[in-house]
């Protein structure tokens, strides 16, 4: 299997990745085909798709802010069961993030992912992937150490029309398996950043914003 960066929507294994993240996820979680181009040029977005004889059968995108020292997952598909696609995809962002780390001359906090919320979304196909299906995605990134940060979580939705998404955790993998809260300000600093590119928030995510300005500690429970 081999693991390839891909920095193009001209690329024809963006258009198997964009596929398959059409079939694994609802449709207000995928942005629009075109709205990728820029994306890709980013050298801070980094996604990778992994290639089985010939095939893309899974894909990663993450990206490490040294400024905040936290890294984001922004999503892991596995396209089919039976391959080891997930530990392949985990094993490579892995070592990937520590280059970033000491490129930066920084040391990570720890890791965000939204983590669906499975009694939220048990209607879900998602693509009729076992392994994609949010009871069992959970469990495993309760075994990578993630736990859920204590708050009622929202997103704006990534089709841009400024919905509010619900059905999700925001969770955190600290680097420290001790730590059992995060300070406020780094949670709303990351996620300013990390929806600064869509211009259309929900008032439920700026309600979550203001209500998290007003906290010092976030508590991280378990998954």
């Amino acid at each position: 299997m081999e693991y390839i960066r891909v920095q193009s929507i001209q690329d024809g294994k963006f258009a198997d990745m964009h596929r398959l993240l059409g079939r694994i996820f609802p449709p207000e979680e995928v942005l629009a085909y075109e709205l990728w181009e820029e994306p890709l040029r980013d050298p801070d977005i980094h996604v990778y798709v992994a290639v089985h004889e010939g095939r893309v059968v899974g894909a990663t995108e993450y990206r490490y802010q040294s400024k905040l020292r936290v890294s984001m997952t922004d999503f892991t598909i596995i396209g089919e069961p039976g391959l080891g696609i997930g530990r392949f995809l985990y094993v490579n962002r892995e070592k990937d993030l520590r280059r970033l780390e000491s490129e930066s001359g920084t040391k990570s906090l720890g890791m965000f992912a939204e983590i669906y919320d499975p009694l939220e979304n048990a209607s879900l196909a998602f693509g009729q992937v076992l392994p994609m299906h949010p009871a069992v995605r959970r469990e495993v990134l309760s075994h990578l150490g993630f736990g859920k940060l204590d708050i009622a979580y929202v997103h704006p939705s990534w089709d841009h029309e400024g919905k509010a998404v619900t059905g999700l955790d925001l969770g955190f993998r600290p680097a420290d398996g001790e730590i059992r809260s995060l300070p406020s300000s780094l949670v709303v600093s990351f996620l300013r950043w990390y929806y600064e590119a869509l211009p259309n928030k929900p008032q439920e995510w700026l309600d979550m914003i203001a209500g998290l300005e007003s906290r010092e500690e976030i508590g991280l429970l378990p998954l």
